[in-house]
């Protein structure tokens, strides 16, 4: 088996294995038990819509390994984007073996060509060490916000 990892866009196959992966991550972090229904629609949505962001998946022979999310926020302060990385996940079996490196790289490369990209953001709890430690590993550093969110509309 190949040890290079390849890091591609998310196609309309992937649908399965990234809400495999979400659904795996929320549980393991939120031990909270996702509607597949609503999962699926959503990364539909994202699959279908590029302007609501991407998917990355990344592999090995190919064999999924892990995949991510970046979303968008536009800064009236920057006249610029925010590129938010959302619903990461690695397989058990391929952690610690670079996979999120792969990816993080990915995602900073189309970054740099991005014009109206502005930076890289995301969120993680407070009690994750281990990821907190490899985000910094990575050249990102902890801001000052602190996160809140109140539910309406259609959240869930």
């Amino acid at each position: 088996m190949s040890d290079i990892l390849h890091v591609r866009s998310a196609i309309a196959s992937d649908l399965r294995f990234i809400a495999d992966s979400n659904a795996a991550m929320a549980l393991e972090t939120e031990h909270k038990q996702l509607d597949r229904a609503v999962l699926e629609r959503g990364i539909a949505t994202v699959l279908g819509e590029p302007r609501r962001g991407f998917y990355l998946v990344c592999e090995r022979a190919g064999e999924a390994l892990g995949c991510l999310l970046v979303t968008y926020e536009w800064s009236d302060w920057r006249n610029g984007e925010w590129w938010w990385l959302q619903s990461v996940y690695v397989v058990p079996g391929a952690r610690r073996c670079g996979v999120f490196r792969a990816l993080h790289d990915a995602v900073r490369a189309r970054l740099a060509q991005a014009p109206e990209a502005i930076g890289l953001r995301l969120y993680v709890e407070r009690d994750n060490a281990r990821a907190q430690a490899t985000y910094v590993a990575l050249g990102m550093q902890e801001t000052a916000y602190r996160l809140y969110e109140a539910a309406g509309g259609a959240l869930r």
